[in-house]
């Protein structure tokens, strides 16, 4: 610091700290540390007191007022009309505001309705009739705004529609009959089943829930908002309306109800899906996965038998089919 001061009768403190490395900074702290005589860091004196500001009194008066069960709720520019109305001025908003500062008490103060928290349904099921997840979809009728009202219980294990109907309208009625006609059809016992849906006004009736209860059956619900909390409902909606003979629209409801018959049926027994290892909903449900696997494998040795150059990487095997199956498995 000393070169930098020598120096600058020739150079100027740009230069000479440049020249010698040493930050500008630097040489002014050090500088004004000197000619203070004492620490650098000295805190300027206190200001004076405006004598526009409120009295100590005055400021526990208004602090007072805000903490009141009366206003404790209410943001300032309410506390502060109000008084305005009723013939009392105590400060303004801006002074207020200054003085909850000073004593950490800015925040919300209006009384808002507070969300509850909804939990993450994580289902699993291990064999059939463990979960069914249900939901409705809309068919459209043969003019605008017409549509017809499609009910499905589907088992998430093995994909098998356990039930269906067709109406008019969403109602817990109807939804109550086919989960109770269902139920019984299924011979579910007390605690074996969870129904898991999403939250429309059918699924959150109370009349459905008592049903469920009274049968034993567990009822989960979406989170609000949130969509992949039902995908198993939602996959198969979409396989039903991607369909080539999907005709899009249903002149009537009895219509809807004729193509509906004969999908279900090709969709259990015939269709083979890729989450199940290429099995039918039919086989996995109603547990023929070891016969219709043997059946691969020997025809699969076969062709090993045959050929078996063109099985480069492994003897083939049938795909293997998952033993459990999730709706939001927990992350690890």
């Amino acid at each position: 610091m000393t070169a930098v001061t020598e120096s600058r009768d020739k150079l100027t403190c740009a230069e000479a700290c440049e020249a010698l490395g040493v930050s500008r900074a630097s040489y002014y702290r050090e500088r004004h540390k000197k000619r203070s005589g004492g620490d650098v860091a000295q805190r300027p004196p206190p200001r004076a007191r405006s004598p526009r500001a409120l009295s100590k009194d005055e400021e526990c008066a208004v602090l007072d007022v805000l903490r009141s069960p009366r206003f404790q709720d209410q943001s300032i520019p309410q506390v502060w009309a109000t008084l305005l109305d009723e013939g009392q001025y105590l400060s303004s908003m801006s002074t207020m505001y200054r003085i909850l500062h000073r004593n950490a008490e800015i925040r919300e103060r209006r009384n808002q309705l507070r969300r509850p928290t909804y939990s993450k349904p994580e289902l699993l099921a291990t064999g059939p009739n463990q979960v069914w997840s249900w939901d409705i979809t809309k068919l459209k009728g043969p003019r605008k705004w017409t549509y017809y009202n499609l009910y499905v219980l589907l088992d998430i294990y093995s994909r098998y529609v356990v039930g269906w109907i067709v109406a008019s309208c969403e109602t817990a009625l109807l939804a109550k009959k086919l989960w109770g006609e269902t139920a019984q059809k299924h011979d579910i016992k007390p605690d074996q089943l969870v129904c898991h849906s999403d939250r429309g006004a059918p699924m959150t009736a109370k009349s459905l829930a008592l049903l469920l209860a009274d049968l034993g059956i567990t009822q989960s619900l979406n989170r609000p908002h949130v969509s992949n909390d039902n995908p198993f409902s939602e996959a198969h909606f979409k396989t039903l309306k991607n369909s080539s003979s999907y005709p899009g629209k249903f002149g009537t409801m009895e219509e809807s109800r004729i193509w509906c018959r004969p999908f279900f049926d090709d969709y259990t027994n015939s269709h083979h899906h890729s989450g199940l290892g290429w099995m039918t909903p039919a086989n996995v449900h109603f547990a023929r996965v070891e016969q219709v696997n043997s059946e691969r494998s020997r025809a699969l040795d076969a062709a090993y038998a045959a050929h078996p150059e063109r099985f480069v990487r492994k003897r083939p095997t049938p795909p293997e089919v998952p033993t459990q199956v999730w709706i939001n498995p927990p992350t690890p």
